[in-house]
């Protein structure tokens, strides 16, 4: 298999008795891209993403990451291979500064689990690479904030920067955007598109001018099927697309 593929799917199918959440989903997705996952409610988006992480595992099908099948590896196990995801509700240590919680984050990646927050200031190393991350981010000047009290727009790009510190080949965002005001989530989205390219980022988003600004490819699930998959300007000109989905979004 070609090393210049990230992340593929190969039939993916998950059922529940007899409702099918997801059907036969093949996907492909390159290094780099910024790939948009979208579809009406229910159309089987976040149960997808949930099989790559191994949130649920797969009735049939399978995940490859890279040359490697991880159809059947626990979560943890994926994010040490290079996957990781943030989550549509914010999942934060609200007790926490900014700059603590992404210290431990990296020190649960270098195996350092015992070092407690409150001594996480000694290992200078760890915070360099902290600071340089929120700096990433455009979050230094929050590195000190406890993250309870800060807007909801800057606690989801605090949730991307604890995803970063895993040092991720691909990030995968579950609606990155949902319950953030329209200028937060436009300054959130700016911030993601200066990630650097060795990061491939899918995400699921139901604000199209969103994903049309941001994506380079956008994948189109109805029914858990995929309708169809090109660049924004192939989606935005699908006439199925149109009846199935984009009116809706416009609209409600």
């Amino acid at each position: 298999m070609s090393q210049d593929i990230t992340l593929r799917t190969e039939g993916l199918t998950k059922r529940w008795g007899p409702f099918v959440a997801n059907s036969d989903v093949s996907l492909t997705f390159e290094p780099g891209a910024r790939h948009a996952l979208i579809g009406p409610n229910g159309a089987g988006k976040t149960t997808f993403i949930n099989l790559l992480t191994g949130g649920f595992m797969p009735s049939s099908g399978k995940v490859y990451l890279g040359g490697e099948d991880i159809t059947h590896l626990p979560q943890h196990q994926r994010v040490r291979r290079g996957m990781t995801r943030t989550f549509q509700l914010n999942t934060l240590f609200a007790g926490m500064t900014v700059l603590e919680s992404v210290a431990l984050a990296i020190c649960e990646r270098r195996g350092l689990q015992s070092v407690w927050y409150k001594t996480v200031a000694k290992h200078a190393d760890v915070i360099d690479e902290a600071m340089a991350l929120l700096a990433t981010l455009k979050l230094t000047d929050q590195a000190n904030s406890v993250t309870r009290s800060m807007a909801y727009g800057k606690q989801r790009l605090v949730e991307i920067a604890l995803a970063l510190a895993t040092k991720p080949r691909i990030l995968l965002l579950d609606e990155p955007a949902a319950g953030i005001p329209q200028a937060e989530s436009k300054e959130l989205f700016e911030v993601l598109a200066q990630l650097p390219r060795d990061v491939t980022v899918l995400f699921i988003e139901h604000d199209m001018g969103l994903v049309f600004r941001f994506a380079d490819r956008i994948t189109v699930l109805v029914g858990g099927k995929v309708l169809t998959e090109g660049t924004p300007a192939e989606i935005a000109a699908d006439q199925r697309v149109k009846e199935v989905y984009l009116g809706e979004a416009e609209h409600g």
